[in-house]
């Protein structure tokens, strides 16, 4: 893995500045510590840099930006093709020619031969930039699932681009104010939907799709995948048949996961999709996988550690396992970088153990390590998608069918009676929208009404997040061949939630460490199975993740499979009810005071009930700080800070 940036000046322009783009590339030197290159081209009107982790070879010729034989085309390359060696196999025969073992090298002649559906035969993760001197063109592209970043954005000058938004920043003449939609919906999401970034006029390129900017600056931005594009005619498998396939192609990710010629191993929580990635990797090799974990101190907050059960895994494998404990100093410790590393606010807490974590496999000598996000989306994993599924089966059609007049009465009437999430789905039944809109809503739209000004209501008026919602619901109806309700919730998730949120904060936690994150679960032909098998196979009787346990069943310990889940949770009410809450109350009333997007006394509400709201709210408000405001990272949360 590494880091990319670059730009491409407009016309009338000046030529690239050199020190510029290594300015940009120094931002990001934690994504490539091993190494760094930059390409400027000959008329100076393109410039290309790399930071390089260095993993697969681990030679000078795998530097990068690293160009074809006669130097038309050059790449700058965040990522792993895992089908590289096959690829260069089927070049070669072509008549290509390679000097290096890089998959990099792979890409580059890739797409000397394809052109811009180089990527349709790609099998990983990435983030690419390439120059075609021949057709003047800059072509970027994002893996399928979103598992790397590609931010972009147009200054006056010239069209920028890179791994992480703060290489955008360095430009002297790319402005930096909020995205009042994005923020708005970010309220509900905990991220702002692709292309939106919180930064007015930065986008980042969605999943699955790539761009063409010509020499003029004109982008051209299109999909090139979805997780439907390749379905298959229900075949009907039987249950078991199922779970030979889902063991079979999950053992087959695992295995391309373990190219690299530096040390891996497994982030370990004890549940069922990180002891599936130890147990196929340890099938697999003949030393001790490395295993790493992470646990809270002290008694108050025992309930949210897994060690227990992480230790067992480990020792059912013959693991050499490692191990850190985490408190609230820690948090405080880290809060300034981690607001520095998110770029834009992510606001799930889970960032903080997934950095320590992190931070403590580098240290022992690890640089790739395999993670098991995304198997929750795709086999129901989550209880309250349950709640929803059984709405959908039960009470949910028949109040949808009432008249619009006996919808709005029964919200009234019921409104005072519920709780927030009951609310927020009888209004979405009273106003016509979909029930589910994602794994993990924080503010619902009644609730963002009463949180943010009327000054700021006034400038967003008409917008609801459930436009975003409706997109996708869209995309779904169009191309799903055997549409059910797991499959909606599915693939809503899978182009929202996990690409921006949960994706994004391994990305950025684990590369702040300069430490790579794979993720097996996501493979882009295992998502394409699993996407076509149907929710009564997924969900029989509504046991989550039925599916995949019956496939892992007899491989990990019967324990880790039918203990009930627990989920990589973070204790931040108790640790509201510390040091942090005063924090938080401070900076909250303090940016209220002094901005028009909150309400203090509603925020103040939340603050004194120690809500989990309020974190969400606290990294906007340390984000706003240091990207808007200008508050130096030391100063964020120090008493007499700038803005305190």
């Amino acid at each position: 893995m590494c880091g990319i940036c670059g730009l491409l000046q407009l016309p009338g322009g000046q030529p690239v500045s050199g020190e510029l783009l290594e300015r940009m590339s120094d931002l990001i030197r934690h994504r490539g510590p091993d190494d760094a290159g930059s390409y400027i081209s000959r008329d100076g009107r393109v410039g290309l840099a790399n930071r390089r982790l260095a993993i697969i070879d681990l030679s000078a010729a795998g530097r990068q930006p690293l160009g074809n034989e006669d130097g038309t085309i050059w790449i700058a390359y965040n990522g792993e093709t895992y089908n590289f060696a096959e690829l260069r196999a089927e070049l070669q025969a072509r008549g290509h020619s390679f000097r290096s073992h890089s998959d990099t090298e792979v890409v580059v002649h890739l797409y000397e031969q394809y052109g811009v559906e180089c990527v349709q035969r790609m099998r990983g993760v990435f983030a690419l930039a390439i120059w075609d001197e021949r057709q003047r063109r800059l072509f970027l592209a994002r893996d399928r699932l979103g598992v790397k970043p590609l931010y972009y954005a147009f200054a006056p000058d010239a069209f920028l681009f890179a791994s992480e938004i703060k290489c955008l920043l360095a430009h002297p003449r790319l402005a930096r104010a909020v995205d009042d939609e994005a923020f708005y919906h970010f309220l509900t999401f905990l991220t702002a939907p692709a292309p939106q970034t919180l930064f007015k006029g930065i986008l980042k390129l969605p999943p699955g799709h790539r761009a063409v900017v010509n020499a003029e600056g004109e982008i051209r931005v299109e999909e090139y995948w979805d997780v439907f594009t390749s379905a298959q005619p229900d075949e009907n498998p039987g249950a078991a048949e199922q779970a030979e396939r889902v063991q079979a192609g999950l053992r087959e990710s695992v295995r391309l996961r373990m190219v690299s010629d530096v040390p891996f191993g497994v982030l370990l929580s004890g549940g069922i999709d990180s002891s599936i990635n130890v147990a196929l990797m340890a099938t697999q090799m003949d030393r001790p996988v490395q295993t790493y974990s992470i646990g809270y101190k002290g008694a108050a907050v025992e309930e949210f550690n897994e060690l227990h059960y992480a230790r067992k895994v480990a020792d059912r494998f013959g693991a050499d396992h490692h191990e850190i404990l985490i408190g609230r100093e820690d948090l405080t410790n880290f809060l300034p970088d981690l607001i520095y590393h998110q770029d834009e606010p992510i606001a799930d807490p889970v960032c903080v153990p997934v950095h320590y974590v992190c931070k403590l496999a580098k240290e022992n000598g690890t640089t790739v390590v395999q993670v098991g996000e995304g198997a929750d989306e795709l086999f129901g994993g989550y209880r309250h998608w349950l709640t929803a599924l059984r709405l959908r089966r039960g009470a949910w059609p028949a109040f949808a069918a009432l008249p619009g007049w006996a919808r709005r009465l029964t919200l009234a009437a019921a409104t005072p009676l519920l709780d927030d999430l009951r609310r927020e789905y009888l209004r979405r039944g009273a106003a016509g929208e979909e029930l589910f809109w994602g794994g993990a809503i924080a503010f619902g739209e009644g609730s963002k009404r009463m949180l943010l000004t009327d000054s700021f209501l006034r400038g967003v008026r008409g917008l609801s997040s459930h436009q975003p919602v409706q997109q996708q619901r869209r995309r779904f109806d169009e191309r799903c061949p055997r549409p059910d309700h797991l499959s909606w919730m599915s693939y809503l998730d899978l182009h929202m939630r996990l690409p921006e949120l949960l994706l994004m904060r391994v990305d950025k936690m684990s590369m702040a460490t300069s430490v790579e994150a794979r993720v097996p679960f996501l493979d882009h032909e295992f998502v394409e199975l699993v996407m076509g098998i149907p929710q009564r196979q997924k969900l029989p009787h509504m046991r989550p993740k039925q599916l995949l346990k019956q496939a892992v069943r007899g491989l990990i310990p019967a324990e880790i499979i039918d203990r009930r889940k627990q989920g990589f949770r973070v204790p931040v009410r108790q640790w509201l009810a510390e040091a942090l809450g005063p924090l938080a109350e401070r900076k909250l009333q303090a940016f209220c005071a002094r901005t028009e997007y909150l309400r203090w006394p509603v925020v103040a509400k939340l603050v004194h009930s120690q809500d989990e709201l309020v974190w969400y709210l606290l990294n906007f408000v340390l984000w706003h700080e240091l990207w808007i405001e200008g508050v130096p990272a030391e100063g964020l949360i120090s008493p007499d800070g700038a803005q305190a």
